[in-house]
């Protein structure tokens, strides 16, 4: 294993404590020293780092989509290029463990456009613990996962609307304790996207109440962040105070022309909430527009009973009317209550290649062209790329972005796909982003407590053992990063680009990145919960 000497160089150590000057020593995948400078004598390598840089804990995202880029892309270049040293996956109520073979048919057809359907690919895991099993395998960032409450529907319930039974309920609640077991560290939802929308109040409280026994958190994409967000966040804090779950607000947004500047009343409804006793943290992207999925815009009961009946319901004249009327004059729950916009939607990926002319374009743009609707654009998207077509969604509001960004309980999260021509830039940039816009342009944060946002904090709340700061004894997962020159350079129009001003990454003792060069060592691992100590390692 690697023996290594940081030596005279700035230590911001995570917890949002003024840097300090010092020696850090690295061996067999730990820090085992830290002293004042010029202090430490070792036969380590000494690791040059650049006038100015700094040393801080591996950034932690908390809301990542790499379900299958970790195996598929297993050097993870766009993230260990950002400082990334853990991610959590799982996220938004769909992914692929556990699963049975029925259920994963559906599922890599409805998330292609998050992850791809590689036709090739293995995936013969079934469990929790043999997925986390295969990324053990050789990933190079650690991994922690959140067992998706959509996907537990799928596999109980079906894809159907309708209310599930006491006995499904239970079925699916031993589903997910099974995960724990295996080494889940949460539950994710995805409540605007089909089957996991579907559930009601009480079906979601019997499963937080299964992630409240194991110390878990639950990380709900909430039903809407539109023109019902205040009730969405309403519904879920009332889930924590009903079930003493830990609440993680994955992606908080408060976004379209109806919550311009209401941020502030987000927040005081979640700053009343933990007054009143709730555990809540939340975490947020540094950009204004959204990503997902075009189908994900289409009205819950047009899903109902999945990706072939969604197809079967776009070629009926009756039901495009049907939709029609709901995206375009009702609001779509989809759409988060508010009718579409076609002007903000964006194309950022397909999944078949002879549509590749459309990325880029707005569907509004495309629909000019050609003359028609543009709901008949959308319709067409859909039929001809079998819903894998990706979108930006250009509905932010930068005060929000704001104002979140500095609640006590804010962490970061990409929420960035790695698939299709031009993804949206946060899947390449979002942590160098935060370091340079928000904290060196703008002000926003402070260096240190920025990083204790990226770093210490998250891993607080994933309960994680001996990471997210810099101590001894403490897993070596590191980055060393220059201030004044870091710098995320993916744009919308160029987002696969490379961050500036990162150095070095180290996971778990070893070079992902060194000298801004990636290594290709696969140092990371899954991290699981640990059932007997309610903590992850």
């Amino acid at each position: 294993m690697t023996h290594l000497l940081f030596r005279d160089i700035d230590i911001i150590d995570g917890t949002g404590a003024p840097r300090t000057r010092g020696d850090v020593v690295v061996r067999d995948g730990r820090i085992t020293e830290i002293a004042p400078p010029g202090t430490i004598d070792s036969d380590a390598r000494v690791v040059p780092v650049q006038p100015g840089s700094v040393l801080t804990p591996g950034f932690i995202d908390m809301h990542a989509h790499s379900d299958l880029y970790l195996l598929t892309h297993p050097d993870h270049f766009p993230k260990i290029t950002q400082g990334v040293t853990t991610e959590v996956i799982g996220q938004d109520g769909l992914s692929y463990a556990p699963i049975d073979e029925a259920a994963l048919a559906v599922v890599r057809r409805q998330i292609a456009g998050w992850n791809g359907n590689p036709a090739d690919f293995d995936f013969s895991w079934r469990t929790v613990a043999q997925y986390l099993d295969r990324l053990d395998e050789g990933i190079t960032p650690n991994a922690a996962y959140l067992v998706p409450q959509g996907t537990l529907r799928m596999l109980v319930v079906g894809n159907d609307q309708r209310v599930a039974t006491a006995a499904e309920i239970d079925r699916m609640c031993a589903l997910l304790a099974e995960g724990f077991e295996q080494g889940a560290v949460g539950m994710s939802s995805g409540l605007t996207y089909t089957p996991g929308m579907y559930a009601d109040t009480s079906e979601l409280a019997a499963l937080c109440a299964v992630v409240a026994s194991y110390g878990g958190f639950y990380a709900p994409h909430t039903r809407s962040y539109g023109a019902g967000a205040l009730e969405a966040y309403a519904e879920m804090i009332g889930l924590a105070k009903a079930t003493g779950c830990a609440l993680h607000l994955t992606h908080a947004t408060m976004n379209f022309g109806v919550n311009r500047g209401r941020a502030p009343e987000f927040l005081a409804m979640i700053a009343q909430a933990r007054t009143d006793g709730c555990d809540i943290t939340l975490d947020t992207y540094p950009y204004l527009p959204g990503s997902t999925t075009l189908s994900a815009l289409l009205p819950s009961w047009a899903m109902s009973g999945g990706p072939d009946a969604a197809l079967a319901r776009l070629d009926d004249p009756a039901e495009r009317a049907r939709i029609t009327e709901d995206v375009d004059v009702n609001g779509s729950d989809g759409c988060h209550g508010v009718t579409v916009e076609w002007e903000t939607i964006q194309i950022s990926g397909v999944g078949d290649d002879a549509l590749s002319e459309v990325v880029g374009r707005t569907v509004a743009e495309i629909a000019a062209e050609h003359g028609v609707a543009p709901v008949e654009v959308f319709f067409d998207l859909l039929c001809r790329d079998q819903l894998a077509t990706t979108i930006l969604q250009h509905v932010g509001h930068e005060e929000n972005v704001r104002a979140i960004m500095v609640d006590p309980g804010h962490m970061g999260g990409s929420d960035g796909l790695l698939v299709g021509a031009r993804p949206h830039p946060r899947a390449w940039g979002t942590f160098p982003r935060y370091l340079s816009r928000y904290v060196r342009e703008l002000g926003v944060l402070g260096l240190e407590d920025c990083v204790h946002h990226l770093t210490g904090r998250p891993a607080a709340r994933l309960r994680l053992a001996e990471r997210g700061l810099i101590r001894p004894g403490f897993a070596a997962d590191l980055v060393v990063f220059d201030p004044a020159t870091i710098h995320d350079t993916a744009t919308f129009e160029h987002p696969q680009q490379q961050a500036r001003g990162i150095q070095h990454v180290l996971v778990n003792g070893e070079f992902a990145l060194e000298n801004g060069t990636a290594t290709g060592v696969r140092a990371g691992r899954a991290l699981r919960l640990d059932t007997t100590k309610e903590e992850t390692r």
